[in-house]
């Protein structure tokens, strides 16, 4: 109980390919011979982040920190890489493209649909899509994705945040 699993989507999905993403599972139950898991960690891994970037080009990276339609708490870091390298305005704009994105996309979805959209790779999609009009891209990617907090452990700090609160007054 409680270990951690890590693994990647092609050892999953038993595609080659997907071996750049790695997914960390938390074991939260056992049966007779059955491990039951719950998603903690997208992560890409740094060879392959490593291998997108290029001399000439901008990195534009963002840290969202969004909370799903059922109250879960996530941390999501997109990039996108650019084809030359882009003005300061250029990433300004790309970056708040990226953070609108992300907080509409995980306030329409639940945890699970928003985890599925991140790990099969249709928010980078649709951030590419969206931000290759501002200036052009090269690849968008979500280069990591983490479980911050439950529902029930969001409920707790909200209750301790208002007691506290109360106190003061």
């Amino acid at each position: 109980m409680d270990r951690t699993v890590e693994t990647t989507l092609g050892d999953i999905t038993g595609n080659a390919n997907e071996n750049n993403v790695k997914l960390t599972f938390q074991v939260n139950d056992v049966g007779s011979d059955t491990a039951y898991t719950e998603f903690i960690k997208h992560e890409l891994t740094r060879d392959y982040l490593r291998s997108l970037v290029r001399r000439g080009s901008s990195k534009v990276a963002a840290v969202i920190t969004v909370r799903t339609s059922d109250d879960y708490r996530l941390q999501i870091q997109p990039v996108a890489f650019t084809t030359t390298r882009a003005d300061e305005s250029h990433e300004k704009a790309i970056r708040r493209t990226m953070i609108d994105m992300v907080e509409d996309a995980a306030s329409e979805r639940t945890f699970k649909e928003l985890v599925d959209s991140v790990v099969e790779g249709r928010l980078s999609s649709a951030i590419y899509g969206e931000a290759k009009t501002i200036y052009p891209l090269r690849r968008v990617e979500v280069q990591k994705a983490t479980l911050e907090a439950r529902p029930e452990e969001i409920y707790e700090e909200e209750e301790t945040s208002a007691d506290v609160e109360e106190s003061d007054a």
